[in-house]
């Protein structure tokens, strides 16, 4: 049986509403990135190590974003950040940049109110794809 200790809190923007724990800065320690709804923003707090967290450093981004995830897009061995934001119906890419800094976000149309977001090579071209549930149209679409 796993005993916690008690909770250290990090402050974040407003209503975080998704978490992915990986290592964006190839330090090899996990960071951690939010989805900061209301604020539109993405924050991300590197590793301090020893299981604290440095200050966020925010991300200004689409309207009302959802959930994270962090893959390598690009093929550059760094973890890029995808973001679906369902107040705009689209869904935004933030390539690292290195160090765990991140470029302005590039924007994809989506459907309607997408929600959750999965990034892996679908059609077999050894390429991540970007796969997005619109809760609001009730469809999937695929990025290729």
């Amino acid at each position: 049986c796993n005993v916690f200790l008690n909770q250290t809190t990090y402050a974040v923007d407003f209503q975080p509403i998704s978490v992915v724990v990986a290592d964006v800065n190839n330090d090899n320690k996990p960071d951690i990135v939010v989805a900061n709804r209301n604020s539109n923003t993405v924050s991300v707090l590197l590793n301090a190590g020893s299981g604290t967290f440095n200050a966020q450093t925010t991300y200004t981004v689409g309207t009302q974003p959802y959930q994270v995830a962090v893959v390598d897009v690009n093929g550059d061995n760094k973890p890029d950040i995808i973001v679906t934001y369902s107040g705009s119906n689209t869904t935004g890419v933030l390539l690292n940049a290195g160090n765990g800094t991140f470029s302005a976000q590039i924007i994809y149309t989506a459907g309607t109110s997408p929600y959750s977001v999965a990034v892996v090579d679908v059609n077999g071209d050894n390429k991540p794809d970007i796969i997005v549930a619109n809760y609001g149209s009730n469809n999937v679409g695929v990025l290729l």
